[in-house]
Protein backbone atom coordinates (compact mmCIF):
# COMPACT_ATOMS: atom_id res chain seq x y z
CA UNK A 1 0.00 0.00 0.00
CA UNK A 2 1.43 3.13 -0.90
CA UNK A 3 2.78 5.55 1.81
CA UNK A 4 0.60 9.01 2.02
CA UNK A 5 2.39 12.25 1.21
CA UNK A 6 2.55 14.00 4.87
CA UNK A 7 3.60 10.44 6.42
CA UNK A 8 6.91 10.36 3.93
CA UNK A 9 7.66 13.78 4.04
CA UNK A 10 7.44 14.14 7.90
CA UNK A 11 10.49 11.06 7.37
CA UNK A 12 12.50 13.03 5.08
CA UNK A 13 14.01 15.99 6.95
CA UNK A 14 16.12 13.75 9.16
CA UNK A 15 18.24 12.70 6.04
CA UNK A 16 18.98 15.92 5.06
CA UNK A 17 22.75 16.08 6.63
CA UNK A 18 23.91 12.42 5.37
CA UNK A 19 22.59 12.92 1.98
CA UNK A 20 24.48 16.37 2.08
CA UNK A 21 27.44 14.62 2.93
CA UNK A 22 27.34 11.94 0.06
CA UNK A 23 26.30 15.05 -2.92
CA UNK A 24 29.02 16.69 -1.37
CA UNK A 25 31.43 13.89 -2.31
CA UNK A 26 29.94 13.49 -5.34
CA UNK A 27 29.96 16.65 -6.49
CA UNK A 28 32.81 18.35 -5.01
CA UNK A 29 31.21 21.53 -3.91
CA UNK A 30 29.19 22.55 -0.61
CA UNK A 31 26.63 24.57 -2.36
CA UNK A 32 25.81 22.03 -5.31
CA UNK A 33 25.56 19.51 -2.80
CA UNK A 34 22.99 21.34 -1.20
CA UNK A 35 21.04 21.83 -4.32
CA UNK A 36 21.19 18.46 -5.23
CA UNK A 37 19.84 17.62 -1.61
CA UNK A 38 16.59 20.06 -2.00
CA UNK A 39 16.49 18.79 -5.61
CA UNK A 40 16.40 15.49 -3.98
CA UNK A 41 13.96 16.14 -1.09
CA UNK A 42 11.16 18.01 -4.16
CA UNK A 43 11.29 14.76 -5.68
CA UNK A 44 10.86 12.82 -2.93
CA UNK A 45 8.20 14.74 -1.66
CA UNK A 46 6.55 15.00 -5.32
CA UNK A 47 6.29 11.45 -5.82
CA UNK A 48 5.93 10.24 -2.19
CA UNK A 49 2.53 9.00 -3.24
CA UNK A 50 4.64 6.44 -5.42
CA UNK A 51 6.26 5.00 -3.06
CA UNK A 52 5.10 1.36 -2.22
CA UNK A 53 7.89 0.63 1.27
CA UNK A 54 9.10 -2.15 -1.06
CA UNK A 55 12.58 -0.73 0.19
CA UNK A 56 13.46 1.57 3.21
CA UNK A 57 13.08 5.30 2.58
CA UNK A 58 16.66 5.60 3.31
CA UNK A 59 17.25 3.28 0.38
CA UNK A 60 15.11 5.39 -1.86
CA UNK A 61 15.74 8.94 -0.75
CA UNK A 62 19.84 7.97 -2.12
CA UNK A 63 18.37 6.56 -5.12
CA UNK A 64 17.36 9.92 -5.97
CA UNK A 65 20.25 11.87 -4.86
CA UNK A 66 22.54 9.71 -6.87
CA UNK A 67 20.25 10.13 -9.79
CA UNK A 68 20.35 14.14 -9.43
CA UNK A 69 24.45 14.11 -8.90
CA UNK A 70 24.83 12.20 -11.93
CA UNK A 71 22.38 14.68 -13.81
CA UNK A 72 24.35 17.80 -12.13
CA UNK A 73 27.93 16.00 -13.31
CA UNK A 74 26.78 15.86 -17.19
CA UNK A 75 25.88 19.54 -16.70
CA UNK A 76 29.33 21.06 -15.20
CA UNK A 77 33.19 20.45 -15.93
CA UNK A 78 35.24 18.80 -13.31
CA UNK A 79 36.18 20.57 -10.17
CA UNK A 80 40.06 20.39 -9.38
CA UNK A 81 41.74 21.72 -6.32
CA UNK A 82 45.16 24.14 -7.64
CA UNK A 83 47.54 21.67 -6.75
CA UNK A 84 46.08 19.35 -9.95
CA UNK A 85 46.64 22.38 -11.78
CA UNK A 86 50.16 22.70 -12.43
CA UNK A 87 53.85 22.69 -10.37
CA UNK A 88 54.01 24.73 -7.34
CA UNK A 89 54.84 28.29 -7.45
CA UNK A 90 58.08 30.36 -6.08
CA UNK A 91 56.97 32.92 -3.72
CA UNK A 92 56.45 36.07 -6.29
CA UNK A 93 52.72 37.33 -6.28
CA UNK A 94 53.51 38.60 -10.08
CA UNK A 95 52.36 34.60 -10.85
CA UNK A 96 49.81 34.80 -9.15
CA UNK A 97 47.58 35.12 -12.61
CA UNK A 98 43.58 35.80 -13.12
CA UNK A 99 40.84 34.27 -11.03
CA UNK A 100 38.99 31.48 -12.11
CA UNK A 101 35.29 30.72 -11.90
CA UNK A 102 34.04 28.97 -8.72
CA UNK A 103 32.45 26.33 -10.60
CA UNK A 104 36.76 25.61 -11.68
CA UNK A 105 37.17 24.82 -7.61
CA UNK A 106 36.72 22.10 -5.24
CA UNK A 107 34.86 24.25 -2.55
CA UNK A 108 34.72 23.25 0.97
CA UNK A 109 31.76 22.08 3.43
CA UNK A 110 31.02 22.74 7.09
CA UNK A 111 30.85 19.82 9.21
CA UNK A 112 27.34 21.08 11.12
CA UNK A 113 25.76 20.19 7.26
CA UNK A 114 27.86 16.83 6.15
CA UNK A 115 28.69 15.15 8.85
CA UNK A 116 26.84 13.14 12.05
CA UNK A 117 27.33 13.77 15.56
CA UNK A 118 30.14 11.16 16.20
CA UNK A 119 30.30 9.53 19.69
CA UNK A 120 32.55 7.00 18.42
CA UNK A 121 36.15 7.86 18.02
CA UNK A 122 37.14 5.85 15.12
CA UNK A 123 33.97 6.87 13.61
CA UNK A 124 35.03 10.40 13.60
CA UNK A 125 38.34 9.71 12.23
CA UNK A 126 36.28 7.75 9.12
CA UNK A 127 34.53 10.60 8.65
CA UNK A 128 37.52 13.21 8.48
CA UNK A 129 39.26 11.09 6.50
CA UNK A 130 36.56 10.86 3.64
CA UNK A 131 36.02 14.26 3.73
CA UNK A 132 39.55 15.63 3.23
CA UNK A 133 39.65 18.08 0.56
CA UNK A 134 42.50 15.92 -1.22
CA UNK A 135 40.32 12.51 -1.30
CA UNK A 136 37.06 14.61 -2.71
CA UNK A 137 39.21 16.27 -5.39
CA UNK A 138 40.22 12.30 -5.92
CA UNK A 139 36.91 11.69 -6.07
CA UNK A 140 35.86 13.84 -9.10
CA UNK A 141 38.30 11.95 -11.67
CA UNK A 142 35.95 8.81 -11.53
CA UNK A 143 33.27 8.69 -14.07
CA UNK A 144 29.84 9.56 -11.98
CA UNK A 145 28.42 5.98 -11.51
CA UNK A 146 32.08 4.78 -10.19
CA UNK A 147 32.31 7.63 -8.20
CA UNK A 148 28.82 6.61 -6.63
CA UNK A 149 29.57 2.72 -6.11
CA UNK A 150 33.13 3.56 -4.43
CA UNK A 151 30.76 6.09 -2.02
CA UNK A 152 28.49 4.01 -0.98
CA UNK A 153 30.59 1.00 -0.72
CA UNK A 154 33.58 2.17 0.49
CA UNK A 155 32.30 5.34 2.77
CA UNK A 156 29.16 4.32 3.70
CA UNK A 157 29.63 0.66 4.06
CA UNK A 158 27.03 -0.11 2.17
CA UNK A 159 27.40 -3.77 1.01
CA UNK A 160 27.84 -4.42 -2.97
CA UNK A 161 24.91 -6.19 -3.15
CA UNK A 162 22.70 -2.76 -1.74
CA UNK A 163 24.99 -0.71 -4.48
CA UNK A 164 24.13 -2.71 -7.04
CA UNK A 165 20.39 -2.66 -6.05
CA UNK A 166 20.76 1.03 -6.06
CA UNK A 167 22.64 1.52 -9.48
CA UNK A 168 20.16 -0.75 -10.73
CA UNK A 169 23.27 -3.11 -11.76
CA UNK A 170 25.08 -6.35 -11.06
CA UNK A 171 27.19 -7.26 -7.66
CA UNK A 172 29.60 -8.29 -10.44
CA UNK A 173 29.69 -4.98 -11.63
CA UNK A 174 29.52 -3.26 -8.60
CA UNK A 175 32.64 -4.97 -8.05
CA UNK A 176 34.06 -4.69 -11.36
CA UNK A 177 33.64 -0.50 -10.60
CA UNK A 178 35.21 -0.60 -7.02
CA UNK A 179 38.15 -1.64 -9.24
CA UNK A 180 38.44 0.25 -11.70
CA UNK A 181 37.42 3.40 -9.12
CA UNK A 182 40.42 2.51 -6.94
CA UNK A 183 43.26 1.69 -9.39
CA UNK A 184 42.22 5.44 -10.54
CA UNK A 185 42.48 7.12 -7.28
CA UNK A 186 45.93 5.66 -6.64
CA UNK A 187 47.37 7.75 -9.94
CA UNK A 188 45.26 11.24 -9.45
CA UNK A 189 47.54 13.74 -10.09
CA UNK A 190 48.09 15.99 -7.44
CA UNK A 191 50.66 15.87 -4.51
CA UNK A 192 49.68 12.68 -2.01
CA UNK A 193 47.80 13.41 1.05
CA UNK A 194 49.86 14.07 4.23
CA UNK A 195 49.72 11.30 7.16
CA UNK A 196 46.27 10.61 9.24
CA UNK A 197 44.92 13.99 10.76
CA UNK A 198 45.27 14.47 14.09
CA UNK A 199 42.67 15.27 16.19
CA UNK A 200 42.02 18.96 16.94
CA UNK A 201 44.76 20.65 18.95
CA UNK A 202 43.26 23.55 20.74
CA UNK A 203 46.86 24.59 21.78
CA UNK A 204 48.00 24.32 18.12
CA UNK A 205 45.02 26.28 16.97
CA UNK A 206 45.31 28.85 20.01
CA UNK A 207 49.37 29.81 18.76
CA UNK A 208 48.17 29.84 15.03
CA UNK A 209 45.53 32.43 15.92
CA UNK A 210 47.73 34.61 18.22
CA UNK A 211 50.65 34.61 15.50
CA UNK A 212 48.40 35.18 12.07
CA UNK A 213 46.33 38.13 13.84
CA UNK A 214 49.84 39.38 15.19
CA UNK A 215 51.31 38.81 11.79
CA UNK A 216 54.33 37.22 13.41
CA UNK A 217 55.41 35.23 10.25
CA UNK A 218 58.66 33.71 11.83
CA UNK A 219 56.22 32.14 14.88
CA UNK A 220 53.73 30.97 11.78
CA UNK A 221 55.96 29.45 9.83
CA UNK A 222 57.47 27.37 13.22
CA UNK A 223 53.95 25.73 12.98
CA UNK A 224 54.17 24.42 9.54
CA UNK A 225 55.73 21.15 8.61
CA UNK A 226 58.03 21.61 6.67
CA UNK A 227 56.90 20.35 3.38
CA UNK A 228 53.90 22.13 4.10
CA UNK A 229 51.14 23.07 1.13
CA UNK A 230 49.17 26.25 0.70
CA UNK A 231 46.53 27.16 -2.12
CA UNK A 232 44.47 30.05 -2.39
CA UNK A 233 41.31 29.34 -5.08
CA UNK A 234 40.39 31.27 -7.01
CA UNK A 235 43.74 31.56 -8.20
CA UNK A 236 45.99 28.48 -9.48
CA UNK A 237 49.13 29.29 -7.82
CA UNK A 238 50.11 27.38 -5.18
CA UNK A 239 53.12 26.92 -2.60
CA UNK A 240 54.95 24.15 -1.15
CA UNK A 241 57.34 24.41 1.53
CA UNK A 242 56.86 26.74 5.23
CA UNK A 243 59.85 29.15 4.05
CA UNK A 244 57.76 29.65 0.48
CA UNK A 245 54.52 30.30 2.21
CA UNK A 246 56.63 32.42 4.61
CA UNK A 247 58.12 34.37 2.13
CA UNK A 248 54.69 34.75 0.50
CA UNK A 249 52.88 36.74 3.42
CA UNK A 250 55.24 39.62 3.05
CA UNK A 251 54.66 39.98 -0.54
CA UNK A 252 53.56 43.58 -0.84
CA UNK A 253 49.43 42.35 -1.67
CA UNK A 254 49.31 39.65 1.00
CA UNK A 255 51.10 41.74 3.55
CA UNK A 256 47.69 43.66 3.65
CA UNK A 257 46.81 40.80 5.80
CA UNK A 258 48.50 42.22 8.41
CA UNK A 259 46.23 42.89 11.25
CA UNK A 260 43.42 40.08 10.22
CA UNK A 261 40.87 38.30 12.66
CA UNK A 262 39.82 34.84 12.63
CA UNK A 263 36.64 33.56 13.92
CA UNK A 264 36.70 30.11 14.50
CA UNK A 265 34.45 26.99 12.77
CA UNK A 266 35.39 23.99 11.19
CA UNK A 267 35.13 22.25 7.28
CA UNK A 268 35.77 18.88 5.59
CA UNK A 269 36.76 17.51 9.19
CA UNK A 270 39.21 20.27 10.33
CA UNK A 271 39.66 23.48 12.25
CA UNK A 272 38.75 26.29 9.64
CA UNK A 273 38.74 29.86 10.33
CA UNK A 274 37.30 32.89 8.86
CA UNK A 275 39.57 35.52 8.32
CA UNK A 276 38.49 39.24 8.25
CA UNK A 277 40.59 42.52 6.88
CA UNK A 278 40.84 45.48 8.10
CA UNK A 279 37.45 47.27 6.16
CA UNK A 280 38.71 50.67 5.44
CA UNK A 281 34.72 51.89 6.36
CA UNK A 282 35.33 50.39 10.34
CA UNK A 283 35.72 46.90 11.26
CA UNK A 284 36.39 43.85 9.49
CA UNK A 285 35.33 42.41 5.99
CA UNK A 286 35.54 38.67 4.73
CA UNK A 287 38.22 37.80 3.01
CA UNK A 288 38.92 34.27 3.05
CA UNK A 289 37.60 30.69 4.58
CA UNK A 290 40.86 29.09 5.89
CA UNK A 291 41.09 25.51 6.30
CA UNK A 292 44.16 23.93 8.00
CA UNK A 293 44.99 20.22 8.29
CA UNK A 294 47.13 18.85 10.62
CA UNK A 295 49.43 15.86 10.74
CA UNK A 296 52.04 14.99 13.36
CA UNK A 297 51.64 17.90 15.42
CA UNK A 298 52.40 20.55 12.30
CA UNK A 299 49.55 22.23 9.90
CA UNK A 300 50.55 20.39 6.50
CA UNK A 301 47.73 22.38 4.33
CA UNK A 302 45.99 25.64 4.48
CA UNK A 303 43.92 25.63 1.88
CA UNK A 304 42.85 29.85 2.06
CA UNK A 305 39.46 29.68 -0.30
CA UNK A 306 39.01 33.24 -0.94
CA UNK A 307 35.74 35.09 -0.32
CA UNK A 308 34.94 36.43 -3.45
CA UNK A 309 34.84 32.99 -4.67
CA UNK A 310 30.73 33.35 -3.64
CA UNK A 311 30.46 36.40 -1.44
CA UNK A 312 26.88 35.73 -0.50
CA UNK A 313 27.04 32.32 0.52
CA UNK A 314 30.66 31.67 1.54
CA UNK A 315 30.57 32.63 5.45
CA UNK A 316 27.23 32.00 6.13
CA UNK A 317 27.22 29.09 4.58
CA UNK A 318 29.76 28.39 7.47
CA UNK A 319 27.96 30.26 10.21
CA UNK A 320 30.37 33.43 9.92
CA UNK A 321 28.83 36.74 10.17
CA UNK A 322 29.52 39.33 6.89
CA UNK A 323 31.67 41.83 9.05
CA UNK A 324 33.07 42.26 12.29
CA UNK A 325 33.21 45.22 14.88
CA UNK A 326 35.70 46.91 15.41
Amino acid sequence: MAVSTAALAADLEPYRRELTGYCYRMLGSGFEAEDAVQETLVRAWRHAGDFEGRSSVRSWLYKIATNVCIDMSRQVQRRARPMEMGPSSPPDETMLGPPLGEAVWVTPIADDRAGGAYGDPAELAEYRESIRLAFVTALQHLPPRQRAALILCEVLRWSAAEAAELLATTVAAVNSALQRARATLAAAPGPPPSGPLDEVEPELLSRYVDAFERYDIDALVGLLHEDAVQSMPPFALWLQGAEHIGAWMVQPEPSHCRGSRLVATSANGCPAFGQYRVDPDGGYAPWALQVLEISGGKIVEMAIFLSFLDPERLFPAFGLPLHLDA
